[in-house]
């Protein structure tokens, strides 16, 4: 018989899943299986302020002109710099457009990929990200299974998996199904996927909607681009969202009506989550690989 552990206990229907999503709004106290986590005290770190000066690069829209469509996603893939990497607009055909960087001096690609195998295997994995904004995330069995089958690399386990997160991205809770693609599936042109220009990545692409959802809720798509390349500054994370695009036949297609653009406060709160998420990412990531890193379970 199947011991019943806490990774077990966290399973969910998606009915019982969804309807634990609007209390997490409000960010509830640990209950006393969570506390027992060995992780759980991670959820009490004092979280780390952003750099005034990066964050600031959020305060105002960046030039569209300056800005890359999906369709150009293999400009990340040159050496150097593109004219954006840290920054936000409409793109403009309504598009949401949100660019960042950032530099993890000790961290490895290995890291990156282990956590991003890691962390969905457990709601608490998640929430002891961001806890200011993190509110949850579920798996299907299925895509457990996967990501528990150790035949498959760590940098694939993710490949095909739907991550089902909730998280408040400055434009309050959401319910967000992020599938996780490969990069060939991605679009990415795989005869140029070499290092030193990429080291590893995630991303695919999501639809969100308010955890208050009602049946005239609008539910809203996005590509996600997390791409990874060494630099001497550390490993560089280089991140691209493209709001209102999703993927139809393997390639972006916009999804918004014409003349209707994403609104500039849900493009510019993603932007400033994700300096904020990541900024804490810079710091927890190195502490809690070398507690639990190389490991599957805990």
């Amino acid at each position: 018989m199947l011991q019943n552990t806490p990774e077990r206990a966290a399973q969910k229907t998606f009915r019982d899943w969804y309807a634990s999503t609007k209390p997490k709004a409000d960010r509830p106290a640990l209950t006393p299986e969570e506390e027992a986590r060995p992780f759980a005290k991670y959820y009490y770190d004092e979280i780390p302020a952003p750099d005034p000066a990066h964050l600031a690069l959020m305060d105002k829209p960046c030039d569209p002109a300056k800005a890359i469509g999906p369709e150009r996603m293999n400009d990340l893939l040159d050496p150097g710099d593109l004219e954006v990497e840290i920054g936000w607009c409409n793109l403009p055909n309504g598009a949401g457009f949100i660019a960042n960087r950032m530099f993890y001096p000790g961290v490895s690609a290995e890291m990156i990929d282990w956590w991003f195998a890691w962390h969905p295997l457990e709601d608490l994995r998640y929430r002891i990200w961001y806890p200011p904004q993190h509110g949850g995330l579920m798996l299907s069995p299925e895509g457990r299974k996967r990501i528990l089958d150790s035949s498959i690399p760590l940098a694939e386990r993710n490949w095909g998996v739907v991550h089902h997160v909730t998280e408040n991205c400055n434009c309050g809770m959401e319910n967000i199904d992020i599938h996780f693609l490969s990069p060939k599936d991605f679009g990415f042109d795989m005869s140029r996927w070499k290092k030193p220009y990429v080291s590893t990545f995630a991303g695919g692409f999501g639809w969100a909607v308010t955890v208050n959802k009602t049946d005239e809720s609008i539910t809203a798509p996005a590509l996600m681009c997390h791409i990874f390349r060494d630099s001497p500054q550390g490993l560089e994370h280089r991140t691209r969202f493209w709001m209102g695009y999703r993927l139809s036949g393997g390639k972006p297609e916009l999804s918004l009506p014409p003349g209707v653009a994403v609104p500039v406060e849900a493009v510019q709160g993603l932007a400033r989550h994700n300096v904020c998420e990541f900024t804490r990412f810079k710091s927890f990531l190195p502490r809690i690989y070398q507690e639990f890193g190389g490991r599957m379970e805990a």
